[in-house]
């Protein structure tokens, strides 16, 4: 028995009846849990269907969801509306948008590199639209969260899912390398930061546009960090030439708007950097989901997040000596991880 859904279904039944003809009955679908507490299910009537959210209270912030959905979507940022939510159960009701996420669309037998570049332009154009939003009533991408995500690639990854028994040099290592990249983020314009924009919170749509989920962790933070969530993406790699040029393309449209101003080697810079931060947040998190949430498919996922930062670090002399430990000692660790399991997932958002 699940009681938790079938209270949710029941209350999900009766919002759709209230607010229109629908004769829906109470049966749903799962349509996926993801790394949070959240569970997610779909009512159909006729050609007509919703999105039903069991959200815990005592696990979820709903009203900052809720929140948030609103005032997105009130800005033409394109996320569910929400249609009805009762915060004392934990439950929410939200437009659907499909089952389509934008990551299997960019797999697809014979997709063209021209749809690609497209779909990619349609996400910049999602993300302009969040950064022209105010950002001053999100909470703040401080120095303390800056850190405290770094430092999940040490304690997770490193020390518990690798086995690693870090020299005292090592733990100065990545202590200077953590400081250099929080002052480079704290340095860069301030804007709402989605937190989480990637193909796997990007949806495509039946006809053909982009909505965007899993909003609820945004705070005000550094330009740059959804922009290279979405173009080095944990869950997928493309040629550099393809991202350098949408990059720039980001770049271009952000100046006038007056979301960044900085000359173009600058933003590289705050772009590579920024991505550095990221994926030493986004490895430690899925070693995190592994250990201690038993989701082992995210294990997957942690090579091409760590062959990311091999990579860049190679590009800085202030990196260089991350880069020959990433070189000779990391990444030779890698091949102890076990193997990824077949678990589902949707995000990476687990904090």
């Amino acid at each position: 028995m699940d009681q938790r859904r079938d209270n949710l279904a029941q209350w999900a039944v009766a919002m759709i009846r209230q607010h229109s003809d629908f004769d829906v009955t109470a049966e749903m679908d799962m349509v996926s849990g993801d790394a949070s507490f959240r569970r997610y299910f779909r009512l159909h009537c006729l050609n007509h269907s919703w999105i039903a959210v069991d959200a815990p209270a005592e696990k979820e912030d709903n009203p900052r969801f809720v929140r948030i959905a609103q005032a997105w979507h009130k800005h033409d940022v394109a996320v569910p509306k929400v249609l009805a939510y009762d915060f004392d159960q934990g439950f929410m009701l939200l437009e659907d948008f499909g089952d389509q996420m934008l990551w299997p669309a960019l797999h697809a037998d014979g997709v063209s590199s021209a749809t690609i570049q497209g779909l990619y332009e349609q996400a910049i154009t999602q993300l302009l639209h969040i950064q022209d939003l105010p950002a001053d009533n999100l909470p703040p991408y401080d120095a303390a969260l800056l850190d405290q995500e770094m430092a999940l690639f040490r304690d997770w990854l490193c020390v518990q899912q690798l086995g690693m028994t870090l020299s005292s040099a090592e733990e100065q290592l990545l202590a200077d390398t953590f400081a250099l990249l929080k002052a480079n983020a704290l340095a860069q314009p301030v804007v709402a930061v989605h937190r989480d924009y990637h193909s796997r919170n990007l949806m495509l749509r039946a006809d053909g546009s982009l909505g965007v989920i899993d909003f609820q962790d945004a705070v005000a933070g550094p330009a740059t960090y959804d922009l290279v969530s979405l173009l080095r993406d944990c869950y997928v790699r493309w040629p550099a030439t393809l991202v350098d040029e949408l990059a720039a393309s980001y770049w271009q449209q952000a100046r006038p708007r007056g979301i960044y101003l900085g000359e173009w080697n600058q933003f590289q810079r705050d772009f590579d950097f920024m991505g550095m931060q990221r994926h030493l947040k986004a490895a430690g998190i899925f070693a995190r989901l592994n250990l201690r949430d038993g989701k082992s498919g995210y294990l997957a996922d942690i090579p091409n997040t760590c062959q990311y930062l091999l990579e860049i670090s190679g590009r800085y002399e202030e990196c260089a000596a991350f880069h020959q430990w990433l070189a000779e000692v990391f990444i030779p660790q890698l091949d102890k991880l076990p193997a990824a399991g077949t678990d589902q997932r949707r995000d990476s958002s687990a904090e």
